[in-house]
């Protein structure tokens, strides 16, 4: 069953193992290198049990979560881009478990449908045959955020196939069980370090499966049972199915919206079949589709593989896709361990190189809420915003809120509270809702123009009907770029962990590279006289920034900085992506050596002021190494962090360069960015 496991790159130690991991509330993961060795949780460190046990010949044996059996002993455990795979052994057995989730980004119906399997395989070990019962058991917490268990119902029922189905003359599945709360309220609080307090969980198993799966009211759990009579060779099989449906998904300007899978009525009873009678041929493509990954980031060297893997099944399901009303996709990221806005512009914008490779579609998913709230009254400003909401209600921006400490309060009370706020969207713009100093201006505007212009050069056969219906909006905010972007002013950006910064270079950079958008925008419109004029504007952009913050070897941190401060130029990749030639190759060569020469253990920080970085970051800047070993040597040292950090949560991607502790981000969309070096690639060979 297993023949290709000792073939594969996997992502060796992780510090929190993917095991489901669908979308933000539809999350497991394993804290410690054993199955068995903490009880598995939701993203947020919130205890979601999964219990595994293994009854051998009549003895109890643990496999997964902590209790008083006895543990097997774990043989292996490996990670690949879609799926986690565990091997134990104990009294003359081996167990096989193959966590998987189909996120294809080619398929947003399967990326989308909220199923994840659990693949088990089972045999003899000393040529003897065994009875082998593998018993699982999903704790009630699964379905409420405040571990109240005691309001948890449930049941089971036979799943019925449809008469057209290929299983043919069987109709009959197998059972299904299903458990949630008995009082609910969907969409019923928002925050970031929440679960989900609404919606059912289901298990299944297709027709003429070993599994039996049911409800157990004594302590409010389902169970599922694969029943295995282990011969003396070969292997016994079976499959189990995970489901959440969350009922309502996300709160889109006044609209309570399913999952993107629903848009035309279909139940989850609907997506369980479909899982099961599809689960042969998805696990075929996310074979395959590993294989590709594997393949094409192998050019860069084993360390950038690794990370890649690390960083895709979180990527994708830190987010919610759904359809808006005239059935387009909508990409709702959620900032998590951030402060939960949902549909973060300069979250987007790091995230992106992932979803330019496989599928640009969804970058445009991210984008149309940012659209739909910028052209309401509410936004007066000559800017683009900085999110569309607090996850899962995407009802207009919170950041930045007038009366800011109040805001700020009530969001720090709303982790705990699940507090939701007004819907901002329909308020008028005389309700002055937001405060101009809180605001990311020149970070947000110049993130959206080099998105859209991205989109017309990575994907030149896409749609363009959006690009000419957002003009309006790309022509106002390249003017505040022009005016504001060349040395910006004390304003927010993406970076301000150790403070506000006035004359921030790679800001300035960024409103470069958003005005050359622009140009790039222009040409996809047909209007080339403006494009060749708005190209010009940037080249003297470039040269006149590169001038004032040169220093003897480098580029400072600030325009008016001493000599000795420097930051990563992550925003210059754009250049390159773009073939614009704004900067030389001596200068992508110094910046590189003045990166070298401060890296520490566990990678190159931020800039000049603090010893932490941030990956995606890292490996933007990685990209632009004319030499072209930088990927996989900066791809070192992130993976070093991924094996030596004592902090056990999804893949961070801010945290200290010395020590290796986590600087609060954890799961986030970002780390999308990491395949910034797989984009410049494509975008190089496409050129």
């Amino acid at each position: 069953m297993r023949d290709d496991r000792t073939k594969r790159i996997t992502a060796g130690r992780l510090p929190a193992v993917p095991l489901i991991t669908c979308d933000p509330y539809f999350s497991l993961w394993s804290g410690s290198d054993s199955l068995y060795g903490t009880d598995t949780c939701h993203w947020t460190g919130r205890r979601k049990r999964v219990t595994g046990i293994a009854r051998i010949d009549g003895a109890d044996y643990r496999f997964m979560g902590l209790g008083k059996a006895p543990a097997m002993e774990q043989t292996e455990l490996s990670v690949t881009a879609t799926c986690t795979a565990y091997s134990f052994q104990g009294a003359g057995v081996e167990i096989c478990l193959d966590f998987w989730t189909p996120l294809l980004l080619d398929d947003l119906d399967v990326m989308s449908r909220p199923c994840s399997y659990v693949d088990m395989a089972v045999r003899s070990l000393d040529g003897k045959p065994h009875e082998v019962k593998l018993v699982w058991t999903f704790a009630g917490e699964f379905c409420c955020d405040n571990g109240q268990t005691e309001k948890i119902g449930g049941g089971s029922f036979a799943l019925e196939m449809g008469e057209e189905h290929p299983m043919g003359e069987e109709r009959i599945a197998g059972r299904t069980a299903w458990m949630g709360l008995r009082q609910q309220h969907p969409l019923g609080h928002s925050g970031d370090s929440i679960a989900i307090d609404w919606g059912y969980l289901y298990l299944a198993a297709a027709g003429g499966s070993p599994l039996e799966v049911s409800y157990r009211q004594a302590d409010r759990s389902l169970q599922a049972e694969a029943s295995f009579g282990v011969k003396e060779s070969g292997w016994a099989e079976a499959s189990l199915v995970a489901a959440y449906d969350d009922i309502a998904s996300i709160n889109y300007f006044g609209r309570m919206l399913p999952g993107y899978w629903a848009r035309d009525g279909k139940t989850i009873l609907d997506a369980i079949r479909e899982a099961i009678a599809s689960h042969d041929g998805l696990l075929e493509r996310c074979r395959a589709f590993d294989q590709a990954l594997e393949t094409e980031a192998m050019g860069f060297g084993e360390a950038y593989t690794k990370v890649c893997i690390a960083a895709y099944r979180q990527s994708i399901a830190a987010h919610k896709l759904i359809a808006d009303e005239q059935g387009k996709a909508i990409f709702i990221s959620k900032e998590c361990h951030s402060n939960g806005c949902a549909a973060t512009v300069d979250v987007t914008y790091p995230s992106t190189p992932l979803f330019y490779c496989y599928n640009p579609e969804l970058v445009r998913g991210m984008m149309r809420p940012i659209f739909r709230f910028a052209k309401l009254p509410v936004w007066g400003f000559d800017f683009a915003p900085h999110d569309a909401g607090r996850y899962p209600y995407v009802t207009g921006q919170v950041y930045g809120l007038a009366g800011y400490q109040e805001a700020a309060q009530d969001l720090r009370d709303g982790e705990d509270t699940g507090y939701v706020y007004p819907m901002l969207w329909q308020m008028p713009e005389s309700a002055g809702m937001y405060n101009l100093k809180y605001q990311m201006p020149v970070e947000e505007s110049g993130n959206m123009l080099i998105l859209e212009a991205a989109l017309a050069s990575l994907d030149p056969q896409g749609k363009t009907d959006e690009l000419m219906e957002n003009l309006p909006l790309y022509e106002k905010w390249v003017k505040y770029l022009l005016e504001y972007g060349s040395d910006p002013g004390e304003q927010l950006c993406t970076d301000d962990f150790a403070g506000h910064l006035a004359h921030n270079v790679n800001l300035a950079f960024k409103a470069i590279m958003g005005v050359e958008a622009y140009s790039i925008l222009m040409r996809a419109a047909g209007r080339d006289q403006e494009a060749a004029s708005y190209h010009e504007k940037a080249r003297a952009m470039a040269q006149d920034a590169y001038e004032r913050a040169s220093a003897a070897d480098h580029t400072r941190l600030t325009f008016d900085g001493a000599g000795e401060t420097w930051s990563l130029k992550y925003n210059a990749v754009w250049d390159l992506i773009f073939g614009s030639g704004f900067w030389s190759e001596e200068f992508y060569a110094r910046e590189m050596e003045q990166y070298r020469k401060n890296c520490e253990r566990y990678g190159v920080p931020l800039d000049s002021r603090e010893s932490y970085t941030k990956s995606d970051w890292m490996l933007w800047a990685a990209a632009m190494d004319p030499r072209g070993r930088a990927v996989e040597e900066f791809s070192e040292h992130i993976l070093a962090f991924l094996e030596e950090s004592g902090d056990r949560v999804p893949f961070s991607d801010w945290y200290m360069t010395r020590d290796g502790r986590h600087c609060n981000f954890q799961n986030r969309t970002v780390q999308g960015g990491l395949f910034m070096p797989l984009l410049l690639k494509r975008a190089r060979r496409q050129a």
